[in-house]
């Protein structure tokens, strides 16, 4: 099934739908195509621009505080796919809760990190500073753009214009 980039009226990048949400939106006076696909809709009767990244008319407002729940896929993608601990991505991948469940931590995108099996063993309950063992940088929740990314397989080139870089998410987050 293809998918269509949505954006704000400002250009940032909401989300992702369906080819048909995405002509449903537009028929509706909702929303406007910047770009098409090659390959039009037909009907029997007509034929139509088949979306490819679409802009809202009106911009909408996204709160700041919705909060998108912890995935392994996006948590993994958050720390590009690496330990935080050694950098290691060669070797089997975990979760490591920063402040551990056991002494109160909660699970959320600030306490926990992606670390290789032997950090994480080496970590075990305790906190950072009793086994001298620091993160370059305290987590964060990922921006909205890593979802998008994650929700296909393969970014479109021509949605990349309006797509920010994973590097460039990575260093907003930090």
């Amino acid at each position: 099934m293809q998918q269509v980039l949505v954006l704000n009226a400002s250009y940032e990048p909401l989300n992702v739908c369906s080819v048909r949400r995405a002509y449903v939106l537009v028929g509706k006076g909702k929303a406007e195509v910047i770009e098409r696909y090659d390959e039009p809709l037909r009907t029997a009767t007509n034929t139509y621009d088949r979306p490819n990244v679409i802009r809202l008319v009106h911009y909408v407002r996204v709160p700041q505080t919705v909060k998108r729940r912890i995935s392994r896929r996006a948590l993994f993608a958050r720390d590009g796919w690496r330990c935080v601990y050694c950098g290691t991505s060669s070797v089997r991948l975990t979760l490591d809760h920063v402040v551990p469940r056991s002494r109160g931590g909660d699970s959320v995108w600030e306490n926990v990190v992606t670390a290789c099996a032997p950090c994480n063993l080496r970590k075990g309950d305790r906190l950072l500073e009793e086994i001298r063992m620091s993160l370059p940088r305290p987590p964060r929740a990922p921006a909205p753009v890593l979802f998008i990314r994650l929700a296909t397989h393969r970014v479109p080139d021509t949605w990349r214009t309006y797509l920010p870089a994973i590097d460039e998410v990575a260093t907003e987050a930090a």
